[in-house]
C-alpha cells in the first residue's frame, strides 16, 4: 500500500477520534464552566466540514505532495485536540470539584483557564488556516456524507408567533424606522448585537416579517461560527431564484447575484454572524453590493459588538436586557402559572426567580419550563440555590434547563 493511502487513513482515524472526544465533551458540558462550549461546537463543526471531503483528498494525495502536507497537518491538529480533552480530563479529575446535581462544576484555577484558553486559541486558528487552504485545494464531498450530515441544532428560520413574543414592541420600531429612512440607499447593513439568548434572532424576525417590507424580496440565513461566504452567497440565490444553487467559483456566484438581483429590493438577514477577520467581512460587504438598481437592506445578528461595528453600514443597535416584570411575565407563560392552585404563594418567588434572569429571554423561558412540574419547596430551592451567585447566568456560558433540572 502507497504510503500516502496509509497516511491518509491515518488522518481519517484520528480525525473521528477527535471528532467523537469533542462531542463527548460537548454533550457532557464539560467546559461550560469555563464558556468553551462554543469554541468547542465550533471546532467539531469545523472537523466535520473538514471530514466530508476527506475521502476525496485521500485519492488526491497519492500524486500531490501538497495535499499530503496537508493531510499531515490536519492529523497533527486533530492530535492536539485529542490531548488538549485528554489534559482537561486529568485536570479535572485531579481538582477538587463541586456538584450541583448531574452538572459538575470544577473547582479550577485562573492559570488552569488562561493555559487552556491559549491551546484553544492555537489549535482554532490552525483549524481556520487548513480549512482556508482545503477550499483552495476544491475537494469533493463525498456524497454519503451529503445523505447523512446533520442538521446544526442551533439553526434558525424566519418563522415567528409574533403574538407569543414578550417585549421587544418598542425596539422593532425603532429599527424599521432606522431603516425605513435609508431605503433609497443601495446598500443598508444594520447589526443588532447583545449577549446570547437576550432575543437578537427574535427582533430579526419581527422586522423580518413587518409589512413594512413586503414588496422585498426576503432571505433568511443562519451564517453560524463556520463562516462560508460562497455558502452565504449561494442560499441569497437559492432563496430568490426558488431553485437550489451551488455554484463554487467566486466569479461565477457573483455574476449570478449581480443577474438575479438587478432592479430588485431584498431584505436579508444574517442570523449569528461570528465571524471577526476584516477581510472575511469586506467581502462579505461587497458581495451584498451587487446587482445594478438594487436595493439591498441587510440585518446581521452578532453577540459582539467589535463585528457589528466592522460589518455596518449605519450605526450598530444593541439589544438591551428585557425588565424583570417582561421575564416573570414569560416565566409564567411556559410554567402554565395560572392553572396552579398555589399561584398566589408562589407569585412573590417567582418573581424573584425572574429577577434573577439577567434581563435574558431565553433564560426565562428556560426557567418557564423547568419550573412547570415543580412544586413549591422546589421552587424556593430554584430561588435560593447558590448558582446564581457562582455566574450570571448568561446563557452563552450555560444551558440553563441543564442546570436547572438538578435543582
Amino acid at each position: 500500500m502507497a504510503v500516502a493511502e496509509v497516511g491518509g487513513m491515518l488522518a481519517s482515524a484520528v480525525l473521528k477520534v477527535a471528532t467523537q472526544k469533542l462531542g463527548a465533551a460537548i454533550a457532557g458540558r464539560v467546559m461550560l464552566q469555563w464558556n468553551f462550549d462554543k469554541d468547542l461546537e465550533g471546532m467539531k463543526a469545523t472537523l466535520e466540514s473538514v471530514d466530508a471531503v476527506l475521502r476525496d483528498a485521500e485519492r488526491r494525495s497519492i500524486r500531490d505532495a501538497a495535499v499530503r502536507l496537508w493531510l499531515r497537518r490536519l492529523k497533527d491538529a486533530a492530535y492536539d485536540i485529542s490531548d488538549m480533552l485528554d489534559d482537561l480530563e486529568n485536570i479535572t479529575s485531579k481538582s477538587d470539584a463541586g456538584k450541583l446535581g448531574c452538572v459538575m462544576i470544577p473547582n479550577l484555577t485562573i492559570a488552569h483557564k488562561i493555559t487552556l484558553a491559549n491551546k484553544m486559541k492555537t489549535i482554532s486558528d490552525e483549524l481556520k488556516e487548513i480549512t482556508n487552504q482545503h477550499l483552495s485545494f476544491r475537494f469533493t464531498e463525498d456524497s454519503s456524507y451529503k445523505e447523512h450530515r446533520v442538521t446544526d441544532k442551533r439553526e434558525t428560520s424566519s418563522k415567528v408567533e409574533e403574538a407569543l413574543v414578550v417585549g421587544r414592541t418598542a425596539e422593532k420600531r425603532i429599527i424599521i424606522s432606522s431603516l425605513s429612512k435609508r431605503m433609497t440607499e443601495e446598500t443598508v447593513i444594520l447589526p443588532i448585537y447583545g449577549i446570547g439568548g437576550i432575543g437578537k434572532t427574535t427582533l430579526a424576525k419581527l422586522v423580518f416579517n413587518a409589512s413594512n417590507f413586503r414588496d422585498y424580496s426576503k432571505v433568511w440565513i443562519y451564517v453560524s461560527q463556520t463562516f462560508d461566504l460562497n455558502k452565504i452567497s449561494n442560499s441569497i440565490i437559492s432563496q430568490v431564484s426558488e431553485s437550489e444553487s451551488q455554484l463554487t467559483e467566486r466569479e461565477m456566484i457573483n455574476r449570478r447575484l449581480d443577474e438575479l438581483l438587478s432592479g430588485r429590493k431584498i431584505l436579508i438577514v444574517l442570523d449569528d454572524l461570528w465571524e471577526r477577520d476584516q477581510f472575511q467581512l469586506d467581502d462579505l460587504k461587497t458581495m451584498l453590493k451587487v446587482g445594478r438598481g438594487s436595493r439591498v437592506i441587510a440585518i446581521v445578528t452578532t453577540r459582539d459588538k467589535d463585528i457589528a461595528e466592522k460589518i455596518c453600514t449605519t450605526e450598530p443597535y444593541k439589544l438591551e436586557p428585557l425588565t424583570d416584570d417582561m421575564c416573570w411575565k414569560i416565566i409564567k407563560e411556559k410554567s402554565v402559572f395560572e392553572a396552579r392552585d398555589d399561584k398566589e404563594q408562589l407569585e412573590n418567588i417567582g418573581r424573584e426567580i425572574a429577577s434573577k434572569c439577567g434581563g435574558v429571554a431565553l433564560a426565562a423561558k428556560s426557567l418557564g419550563y423547568t419550573l412547570q412540574p415543580m412544586k413549591f419547596d422546589e421552587w424556593v430551592s430554584v430561588r435560593n440555590n447558590d448558582i446564581w451567585k457562582a455566574s450570571t447566568f448568561e446563557c452563552t456560558s450555560l444551558p440553563y434547563h441543564n442546570v436547572l433540572a438538578s435543582l
